[in-house]
Protein backbone atom coordinates (compact mmCIF):
# COMPACT_ATOMS: atom_id res chain seq x y z
CA UNK A 1 0.00 0.00 0.00
CA UNK A 2 1.25 3.47 -1.31
CA UNK A 3 2.97 4.54 2.49
CA UNK A 4 1.51 8.31 1.74
CA UNK A 5 -2.32 6.88 1.08
CA UNK A 6 -2.39 4.26 3.73
CA UNK A 7 -2.25 6.90 6.87
CA UNK A 8 -4.46 9.89 4.39
CA UNK A 9 -7.29 6.53 4.46
CA UNK A 10 -7.49 5.99 8.13
CA UNK A 11 -7.30 9.67 9.42
CA UNK A 12 -9.62 10.65 6.91
CA UNK A 13 -12.37 8.08 7.19
CA UNK A 14 -12.28 8.19 11.03
CA UNK A 15 -11.80 11.59 11.21
CA UNK A 16 -12.87 13.43 8.50
CA UNK A 17 -16.31 11.94 7.10
CA UNK A 18 -19.96 11.42 8.85
CA UNK A 19 -22.58 9.21 8.63
CA UNK A 20 -25.25 10.09 6.18
CA UNK A 21 -28.70 9.62 7.21
CA UNK A 22 -31.01 6.95 4.95
CA UNK A 23 -32.11 8.12 1.86
CA UNK A 24 -35.96 9.00 1.39
CA UNK A 25 -38.40 10.47 -0.32
CA UNK A 26 -38.67 14.07 -0.03
CA UNK A 27 -42.01 15.82 0.93
CA UNK A 28 -43.16 18.67 -0.95
CA UNK A 29 -45.08 19.40 -4.30
CA UNK A 30 -45.95 16.72 -7.07
CA UNK A 31 -43.19 18.49 -9.00
CA UNK A 32 -39.46 19.46 -7.19
CA UNK A 33 -36.47 20.96 -8.99
CA UNK A 34 -33.10 21.00 -7.56
CA UNK A 35 -29.99 22.76 -9.41
CA UNK A 36 -27.06 23.11 -7.80
CA UNK A 37 -24.55 25.70 -8.99
CA UNK A 38 -20.84 25.53 -8.60
CA UNK A 39 -17.75 27.77 -9.58
CA UNK A 40 -14.04 26.39 -9.15
CA UNK A 41 -10.60 27.54 -8.98
CA UNK A 42 -7.62 25.05 -8.94
CA UNK A 43 -4.50 27.09 -8.73
CA UNK A 44 -2.19 26.91 -11.50
CA UNK A 45 -5.19 24.75 -13.54
CA UNK A 46 -6.45 26.01 -16.64
CA UNK A 47 -10.66 26.54 -17.51
CA UNK A 48 -12.55 23.35 -17.57
CA UNK A 49 -13.37 24.76 -21.16
CA UNK A 50 -9.70 25.63 -22.59
CA UNK A 51 -8.23 22.73 -21.10
CA UNK A 52 -6.02 21.30 -24.35
CA UNK A 53 -2.99 19.04 -24.88
CA UNK A 54 -1.54 15.87 -22.48
CA UNK A 55 -2.36 17.10 -19.31
CA UNK A 56 -6.07 18.39 -20.28
CA UNK A 57 -6.59 15.22 -21.56
CA UNK A 58 -5.64 13.10 -19.05
CA UNK A 59 -7.53 15.34 -16.72
CA UNK A 60 -10.22 15.05 -18.70
CA UNK A 61 -10.18 10.93 -18.73
CA UNK A 62 -9.71 11.05 -15.08
CA UNK A 63 -13.08 12.61 -15.00
CA UNK A 64 -14.64 9.86 -16.83
CA UNK A 65 -13.73 10.16 -20.89
CA UNK A 66 -13.52 13.74 -21.51
CA UNK A 67 -15.47 16.66 -21.55
CA UNK A 68 -18.07 14.88 -23.53
CA UNK A 69 -18.80 11.96 -20.99
CA UNK A 70 -19.66 13.66 -17.47
CA UNK A 71 -22.36 12.57 -14.85
CA UNK A 72 -24.56 13.58 -12.33
CA UNK A 73 -23.51 15.08 -9.84
CA UNK A 74 -21.10 17.61 -11.22
CA UNK A 75 -21.48 20.24 -9.11
CA UNK A 76 -21.21 18.47 -5.46
CA UNK A 77 -17.11 18.19 -5.20
CA UNK A 78 -15.45 19.78 -8.27
CA UNK A 79 -11.91 18.87 -8.60
CA UNK A 80 -10.90 21.04 -11.99
CA UNK A 81 -11.20 24.62 -12.67
CA UNK A 82 -14.78 26.12 -13.89
CA UNK A 83 -18.34 26.12 -13.69
CA UNK A 84 -20.54 23.42 -12.84
CA UNK A 85 -23.91 22.79 -12.65
CA UNK A 86 -26.40 19.48 -11.75
CA UNK A 87 -30.29 19.53 -12.19
CA UNK A 88 -32.41 16.83 -10.22
CA UNK A 89 -36.03 16.53 -11.15
CA UNK A 90 -38.57 14.53 -9.36
CA UNK A 91 -41.97 14.39 -11.09
CA UNK A 92 -44.57 12.12 -9.36
CA UNK A 93 -46.73 12.51 -11.52
CA UNK A 94 -44.73 10.51 -14.26
CA UNK A 95 -41.54 9.18 -12.44
CA UNK A 96 -38.54 8.92 -14.22
CA UNK A 97 -39.89 9.68 -17.73
CA UNK A 98 -37.64 11.79 -19.70
CA UNK A 99 -38.02 15.19 -19.61
CA UNK A 100 -36.11 18.36 -21.67
CA UNK A 101 -35.04 22.00 -19.91
CA UNK A 102 -35.22 25.06 -22.04
CA UNK A 103 -32.02 27.06 -20.90
CA UNK A 104 -31.06 30.69 -21.79
CA UNK A 105 -29.15 31.17 -24.55
CA UNK A 106 -26.26 32.46 -22.22
CA UNK A 107 -25.36 29.58 -20.61
CA UNK A 108 -23.51 28.47 -23.95
CA UNK A 109 -25.23 24.91 -23.89
CA UNK A 110 -28.05 25.21 -26.75
CA UNK A 111 -31.63 25.81 -26.55
CA UNK A 112 -32.50 22.84 -24.42
CA UNK A 113 -31.12 20.13 -22.03
CA UNK A 114 -32.18 16.52 -22.03
CA UNK A 115 -33.15 15.18 -18.32
CA UNK A 116 -32.84 11.79 -18.30
CA UNK A 117 -32.73 8.51 -15.40
CA UNK A 118 -29.85 7.76 -14.16
CA UNK A 119 -28.51 4.08 -15.75
CA UNK A 120 -26.79 3.41 -12.50
CA UNK A 121 -26.52 4.22 -8.75
CA UNK A 122 -25.30 8.02 -8.39
CA UNK A 123 -26.28 7.93 -4.35
CA UNK A 124 -23.35 9.38 -2.10
CA UNK A 125 -21.39 7.02 -0.23
CA UNK A 126 -22.16 6.73 3.48
CA UNK A 127 -19.24 7.37 6.07
CA UNK A 128 -17.65 5.07 8.62
CA UNK A 129 -14.61 2.95 9.01
CA UNK A 130 -15.80 -0.28 7.22
CA UNK A 131 -12.82 -1.97 5.22
CA UNK A 132 -10.28 0.44 7.21
CA UNK A 133 -6.45 -1.31 6.53
CA UNK A 134 -4.82 -1.61 9.51
CA UNK A 135 -2.54 1.19 10.96
CA UNK A 136 -2.20 4.41 13.25
CA UNK A 137 -2.19 8.08 12.87
CA UNK A 138 -1.55 10.72 15.35
CA UNK A 139 -4.36 13.84 14.34
CA UNK A 140 -3.84 17.66 15.51
CA UNK A 141 -5.94 20.24 14.91
CA UNK A 142 -5.60 23.94 15.28
CA UNK A 143 -7.97 26.65 14.14
CA UNK A 144 -8.22 30.13 13.82
CA UNK A 145 -6.30 32.94 11.62
CA UNK A 146 -3.39 34.75 13.27
CA UNK A 147 0.57 34.03 12.70
CA UNK A 148 0.86 32.53 16.22
CA UNK A 149 -0.73 29.34 17.79
CA UNK A 150 -3.33 30.26 20.05
CA UNK A 151 -3.23 28.92 23.78
CA UNK A 152 -4.96 25.49 24.15
CA UNK A 153 -3.65 24.08 20.95
CA UNK A 154 -3.90 21.76 19.29
CA UNK A 155 -5.79 19.56 20.15
CA UNK A 156 -4.46 15.88 19.70
CA UNK A 157 -6.15 12.41 19.02
CA UNK A 158 -4.38 8.84 17.93
CA UNK A 159 -6.25 6.11 16.52
CA UNK A 160 -5.45 3.09 15.69
CA UNK A 161 -6.79 0.22 13.77
CA UNK A 162 -5.56 -3.81 13.88
CA UNK A 163 -7.18 -6.51 12.58
CA UNK A 164 -10.82 -4.97 12.69
CA UNK A 165 -10.76 -3.16 15.95
CA UNK A 166 -10.35 0.45 15.89
CA UNK A 167 -9.26 2.41 18.77
CA UNK A 168 -9.03 5.83 19.73
CA UNK A 169 -7.59 8.37 22.45
CA UNK A 170 -7.23 11.73 23.09
CA UNK A 171 -9.10 14.73 22.71
CA UNK A 172 -11.33 14.35 19.36
CA UNK A 173 -13.06 17.29 17.34
CA UNK A 174 -16.85 16.65 17.77
CA UNK A 175 -17.21 17.28 14.27
CA UNK A 176 -19.72 20.48 12.98
CA UNK A 177 -21.06 19.49 9.20
CA UNK A 178 -22.90 20.98 7.16
CA UNK A 179 -26.95 20.01 7.24
CA UNK A 180 -27.67 16.27 4.32
CA UNK A 181 -29.66 18.66 2.33
CA UNK A 182 -28.06 16.67 -1.15
CA UNK A 183 -30.45 14.95 -3.59
CA UNK A 184 -30.09 10.80 -3.67
CA UNK A 185 -31.66 9.89 -6.76
CA UNK A 186 -33.23 6.74 -7.97
CA UNK A 187 -35.24 5.94 -11.20
CA UNK A 188 -37.94 8.06 -10.30
CA UNK A 189 -35.70 11.00 -10.78
CA UNK A 190 -34.27 12.84 -14.33
CA UNK A 191 -30.98 14.30 -14.06
CA UNK A 192 -28.42 16.23 -16.12
CA UNK A 193 -25.83 15.91 -16.68
CA UNK A 194 -26.51 12.89 -18.23
CA UNK A 195 -25.14 10.28 -21.23
CA UNK A 196 -26.68 12.58 -23.58
CA UNK A 197 -24.12 15.71 -22.72
CA UNK A 198 -21.99 16.84 -25.14
CA UNK A 199 -20.21 20.20 -23.36
CA UNK A 200 -19.56 21.88 -19.86
CA UNK A 201 -20.11 25.04 -19.15
CA UNK A 202 -18.19 27.36 -21.03
CA UNK A 203 -16.13 30.09 -18.88
CA UNK A 204 -18.82 32.92 -19.74
CA UNK A 205 -21.90 31.19 -18.80
CA UNK A 206 -24.49 32.28 -17.77
CA UNK A 207 -28.02 30.62 -16.09
CA UNK A 208 -30.13 34.43 -15.93
CA UNK A 209 -32.65 34.34 -18.35
CA UNK A 210 -36.19 32.00 -18.76
CA UNK A 211 -36.30 28.69 -18.19
CA UNK A 212 -38.82 26.11 -19.15
CA UNK A 213 -39.20 22.27 -18.26
CA UNK A 214 -41.07 20.13 -20.25
CA UNK A 215 -42.20 16.53 -20.68
CA UNK A 216 -44.73 13.87 -20.19
CA UNK A 217 -46.35 14.44 -16.96
CA UNK A 218 -44.69 17.60 -16.13
CA UNK A 219 -46.97 20.55 -15.42
CA UNK A 220 -47.82 23.09 -18.10
CA UNK A 221 -46.81 25.96 -15.63
CA UNK A 222 -42.98 25.16 -15.15
CA UNK A 223 -41.48 27.60 -16.56
CA UNK A 224 -39.18 30.26 -13.98
CA UNK A 225 -36.47 32.88 -14.54
CA UNK A 226 -33.55 32.90 -12.77
CA UNK A 227 -32.11 36.09 -11.43
CA UNK A 228 -28.06 36.95 -11.14
CA UNK A 229 -28.44 36.08 -7.55
CA UNK A 230 -28.91 31.91 -9.06
CA UNK A 231 -26.14 32.24 -11.38
CA UNK A 232 -22.59 31.48 -11.19
CA UNK A 233 -20.27 33.31 -8.71
CA UNK A 234 -17.38 34.51 -9.51
CA UNK A 235 -14.23 32.52 -8.88
CA UNK A 236 -12.12 33.31 -6.05
CA UNK A 237 -8.74 34.61 -6.49
CA UNK A 238 -6.45 32.62 -4.02
CA UNK A 239 -2.96 34.05 -3.41
CA UNK A 240 -0.25 33.09 -1.18
CA UNK A 241 2.83 35.28 0.48
CA UNK A 242 4.96 34.02 2.95
CA UNK A 243 6.59 30.93 3.82
CA UNK A 244 4.75 27.75 4.99
CA UNK A 245 6.94 27.26 8.05
CA UNK A 246 7.32 30.37 8.49
CA UNK A 247 3.94 31.50 8.71
CA UNK A 248 1.95 32.04 5.35
CA UNK A 249 -0.93 34.41 4.55
CA UNK A 250 -3.79 33.78 2.31
CA UNK A 251 -5.93 36.41 0.43
CA UNK A 252 -8.53 36.65 -1.88
CA UNK A 253 -10.62 39.82 -3.68
CA UNK A 254 -14.22 39.80 -2.39
CA UNK A 255 -16.52 37.43 -4.16
CA UNK A 256 -19.64 39.03 -5.46
CA UNK A 257 -22.57 37.72 -3.90
CA UNK A 258 -20.37 35.53 -1.01
CA UNK A 259 -21.88 34.86 2.42
CA UNK A 260 -19.17 33.76 4.21
CA UNK A 261 -16.12 32.49 3.60
CA UNK A 262 -14.39 29.50 5.53
CA UNK A 263 -10.67 27.49 4.54
CA UNK A 264 -9.23 24.17 5.75
CA UNK A 265 -6.25 22.96 5.46
CA UNK A 266 -4.30 19.34 6.02
CA UNK A 267 -0.76 18.27 5.42
CA UNK A 268 0.70 15.06 5.79
CA UNK A 269 3.63 14.70 8.40
CA UNK A 270 5.34 11.11 8.54
CA UNK A 271 2.45 9.23 11.01
CA UNK A 272 0.87 12.79 11.90
CA UNK A 273 -1.97 14.57 9.76
CA UNK A 274 -2.21 18.37 10.50
CA UNK A 275 -5.99 20.05 10.44
CA UNK A 276 -6.39 23.62 10.34
CA UNK A 277 -9.39 25.82 10.28
CA UNK A 278 -9.99 29.50 9.81
CA UNK A 279 -13.14 29.07 12.16
CA UNK A 280 -12.76 31.07 15.41
CA UNK A 281 -13.48 28.04 17.63
CA UNK A 282 -12.57 24.48 17.46
CA UNK A 283 -15.21 21.31 15.76
CA UNK A 284 -15.08 22.97 12.23
CA UNK A 285 -13.60 20.90 9.49
CA UNK A 286 -14.16 19.46 6.09
CA UNK A 287 -17.70 18.74 6.40
CA UNK A 288 -18.48 22.73 6.44
CA UNK A 289 -17.08 23.15 3.39
CA UNK A 290 -20.83 22.18 1.29
CA UNK A 291 -23.78 24.74 0.10
CA UNK A 292 -25.60 26.59 3.65
CA UNK A 293 -28.74 27.91 3.80
CA UNK A 294 -28.90 31.73 4.69
CA UNK A 295 -29.81 30.90 8.39
CA UNK A 296 -27.05 28.01 8.76
CA UNK A 297 -24.88 30.50 7.29
CA UNK A 298 -26.00 33.17 9.79
CA UNK A 299 -26.12 30.99 13.00
CA UNK A 300 -22.65 29.94 12.26
CA UNK A 301 -21.23 33.60 11.31
CA UNK A 302 -22.62 34.39 14.97
CA UNK A 303 -20.94 31.35 16.20
CA UNK A 304 -17.44 32.79 15.11
CA UNK A 305 -17.61 29.37 12.55
CA UNK A 306 -17.64 31.41 9.32
CA UNK A 307 -15.27 34.29 8.16
CA UNK A 308 -17.44 37.24 7.35
CA UNK A 309 -17.74 38.53 3.87
CA UNK A 310 -15.76 41.92 4.21
CA UNK A 311 -12.81 39.32 5.06
CA UNK A 312 -9.75 39.25 2.45
CA UNK A 313 -7.22 37.45 3.74
CA UNK A 314 -6.28 35.19 6.93
CA UNK A 315 -3.04 34.06 8.10
CA UNK A 316 -2.10 30.65 8.93
CA UNK A 317 -0.01 30.14 12.40
CA UNK A 318 3.33 29.50 11.63
CA UNK A 319 5.41 26.56 12.25
CA UNK A 320 2.03 24.01 12.19
CA UNK A 321 2.09 22.90 8.45
CA UNK A 322 6.31 22.31 9.11
CA UNK A 323 7.89 18.85 9.79
CA UNK A 324 8.57 18.70 14.19
CA UNK A 325 12.11 16.64 13.46
CA UNK A 326 13.06 19.03 10.48
CA UNK A 327 11.67 21.88 10.75
CA UNK A 328 11.04 22.00 7.35
CA UNK A 329 7.58 22.51 5.19
CA UNK A 330 5.56 20.08 4.62
CA UNK A 331 3.03 20.81 2.10
CA UNK A 332 -0.73 20.73 2.90
CA UNK A 333 -3.61 20.96 0.52
CA UNK A 334 -6.03 23.86 1.08
CA UNK A 335 -9.63 24.34 0.81
CA UNK A 336 -11.62 27.14 0.95
CA UNK A 337 -15.68 28.30 0.21
CA UNK A 338 -17.21 31.08 -0.52
CA UNK A 339 -21.22 30.17 0.50
CA UNK A 340 -23.70 32.12 -1.96
CA UNK A 341 -27.23 32.83 -1.73
CA UNK A 342 -29.99 30.39 -2.18
CA UNK A 343 -33.27 30.89 -4.28
CA UNK A 344 -36.50 29.44 -4.12
CA UNK A 345 -39.27 29.12 -6.24
CA UNK A 346 -42.79 27.78 -6.64
CA UNK A 347 -46.00 27.89 -8.52
CA UNK A 348 -48.31 29.36 -7.81
CA UNK A 349 -46.19 31.81 -5.61
CA UNK A 350 -46.58 31.56 -1.89
CA UNK A 351 -49.67 34.02 -0.32
CA UNK A 352 -48.54 36.95 2.12
CA UNK A 353 -51.29 35.78 4.80
CA UNK A 354 -49.93 32.79 6.20
CA UNK A 355 -53.28 31.80 6.92
CA UNK A 356 -54.19 31.41 3.69
CA UNK A 357 -54.26 27.87 2.14
CA UNK A 358 -51.21 26.89 -0.22
CA UNK A 359 -51.02 23.93 -2.82
CA UNK A 360 -47.87 24.72 -4.58
CA UNK A 361 -47.71 22.35 -8.02
CA UNK A 362 -43.52 22.69 -8.09
CA UNK A 363 -40.97 24.06 -6.88
CA UNK A 364 -37.63 24.60 -7.52
CA UNK A 365 -34.24 25.17 -5.16
CA UNK A 366 -31.09 26.88 -6.90
CA UNK A 367 -28.02 26.88 -4.20
CA UNK A 368 -24.24 28.33 -5.29
CA UNK A 369 -21.07 28.49 -4.28
CA UNK A 370 -17.64 29.34 -5.18
CA UNK A 371 -14.51 26.76 -3.87
CA UNK A 372 -11.04 26.97 -4.59
CA UNK A 373 -8.02 24.72 -3.92
CA UNK A 374 -4.73 25.07 -3.82
CA UNK A 375 -1.32 23.23 -2.72
CA UNK A 376 0.36 25.28 0.26
CA UNK A 377 3.42 25.75 0.42
CA UNK A 378 4.51 24.83 -3.40
CA UNK A 379 5.76 26.90 -6.42
CA UNK A 380 2.33 27.18 -8.32
CA UNK A 381 3.81 28.94 -10.86
CA UNK A 382 5.77 26.04 -12.16
CA UNK A 383 2.33 24.42 -13.36
CA UNK A 384 2.24 26.76 -15.88
CA UNK A 385 2.76 25.11 -19.34
CA UNK A 386 1.31 22.24 -17.88
CA UNK A 387 -1.57 22.22 -20.51
CA UNK A 388 0.89 20.79 -23.73
CA UNK A 389 2.56 17.86 -21.07
CA UNK A 390 1.58 14.08 -21.49
CA UNK A 391 1.19 12.26 -18.91
CA UNK A 392 4.34 10.09 -19.97
CA UNK A 393 6.66 12.98 -21.15
CA UNK A 394 6.96 16.03 -21.93
CA UNK A 395 4.74 18.03 -24.07
CA UNK A 396 6.62 18.19 -27.63
CA UNK A 397 9.90 17.54 -29.29
CA UNK A 398 12.69 19.92 -29.39
CA UNK A 399 15.48 20.82 -31.13
CA UNK A 400 18.59 18.72 -30.07
CA UNK A 401 20.29 22.04 -30.21
CA UNK A 402 17.73 23.68 -28.06
CA UNK A 403 18.41 23.96 -24.28
CA UNK A 404 15.26 22.42 -22.40
CA UNK A 405 14.35 24.86 -19.80
CA UNK A 406 14.44 24.19 -15.94
CA UNK A 407 11.66 22.90 -14.79
CA UNK A 408 9.29 24.02 -11.37
CA UNK A 409 9.36 21.62 -8.37
CA UNK A 410 5.55 21.28 -9.05
CA UNK A 411 5.50 20.40 -12.46
CA UNK A 412 8.45 17.30 -12.00
CA UNK A 413 6.14 16.22 -8.92
CA UNK A 414 3.19 16.04 -10.79
CA UNK A 415 4.95 14.43 -13.69
CA UNK A 416 6.18 12.19 -11.66
CA UNK A 417 2.76 11.44 -10.05
CA UNK A 418 1.18 11.21 -13.29
CA UNK A 419 3.58 8.25 -14.67
CA UNK A 420 2.57 6.09 -11.40
CA UNK A 421 -1.23 6.48 -12.19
Amino acid sequence: MNPIRHPLTLALAAAVSVALPASSAPSGPETQVWIDVATHHQAGMPDMGSMMGGMGGLAAKMMGGGQGTFAYPDARHPMMTGKFFDIAMLNTLAPGKEAEQQVPAGLGLGASLPLLPPTASVGREAGGTTGMPDGEIHIKYYWGCGSEVRAGQPRELHMRARGGKFEMSGDPMQGRYAPDRGVDPNPSYVLWPNPKTRNRAPANASLVGQHRITGQGVPESLKFELQQAADFMPKIALTQSGELASGLTLGWQPVDRAKAYFLHGLSLQDKTIVIWSSAEVPDAGQGVVDYLTGAQIDRWLKEKVLLPPSTTSCAIPRGIFADASSGQASPGILSMIAYGPETHVAWPPKPADPKQPWDPEWNVRVRTKSTAGALLGMDLSGMQGMDGMDAGDAATPQDPGQKKPEEGATKKLLKGLLRNL
